[in-house]
């Protein structure tokens, strides 16, 4: 079965660290270094595109030191790696309530917009302070604030006021750490998602786990509601 687009819900940084007797910092950092092993495994498979859950609205609630050494964290990663990225051929995108993020990441991730905007290759989705019904409730305001009719509006018209607009739906979401649950994450977009959970932690989430999710993906069979193949001519 063809698998476009994975997203995955990177999770256990702190968990990790801890037992590995680290401050949560630590294990954040080692948690950078997955992504570019999963990004060059997405390229190397063919993907359309990879959405990486980075920063939720959420976690804004955590200690501010934390925050901000994410924030850091962000922009250590975004300078050193973008221009890789984009010689990668990666076409990259940020989704979110970006406005809440520091200036300078903001202006960072608008470089890096405009620096892969006109790539052909993977398509890269940060989703940074970004919360799922905050979406939904944006996409709302959208249609109201344009004077779409009600009768106008059907599936079509909402996703193209989503973040994700013009992105294929994720045919399979990752999640390590071994929660099961989508924690706010594109809850209109994962309405026939596949989901994949994982005891692993980010930092020690592999490529050939990642292979190992995809593969688990390409056995099932997707139904979108209808009757499995045996009983469709019933």
């Amino acid at each position: 079965m063809k698998i476009k687009h994975v997203a995955i819900i990177m999770d256990g940084n702190g968990r990790w660290a801890k037992a590995k007797g680290f401050s949560r910092i630590e294990g954040h950092k080692e948690g950078t270094k997955r992504v570019g092993d999963i990004i060059k495994a997405s390229i190397e498979l063919n993907l359309e595109a990879l959405t990486l859950y980075v920063f939720s609205m959420e976690n804004w609630q955590r200690p501010r030191a934390e925050v901000n050494a994410l924030m850091g964290l962000l922009d250590s990663y975004l300078r050193r790696e973008m221009k890789k990225l984009a010689d990668d051929n990666i076409v990259f995108r940020a989704i979110g309530d970006l406005q809440r993020l520091p200036k300078t990441i903001q202006e960072l991730l608008e470089k890096f917009e405009s620096m892969t905007k006109s790539n052909t290759g993977l398509l890269l989705t940060s989703a940074l302070s970004y919360s799922g019904r905050e979406e939904i409730l944006n996409a709302i305001h959208g249609m109201l604030k344009n004077g779409v009719k009600p009768e106008d509006i059907n599936e079509k018209t909402f996703e193209n006021y989503l973040y994700t607009t013009g992105v294929p739906n994720p045919d399979l979401i990752i999640r390590t750490s071994g929660e099961m649950r989508l924690s706010n994450f594109l809850l209109w977009q994962a309405a026939y998602s596949e989901l994949y959970f994982t005891e692993t932690m980010w930092p020690d989430f592999t490529r050939e786990e990642f292979v190992s999710a995809i593969t688990e993906f390409q056995k099932r069979e997707r139904r979108f509601g209808a009757l499995p193949r045996i009983y469709s001519s019933k």
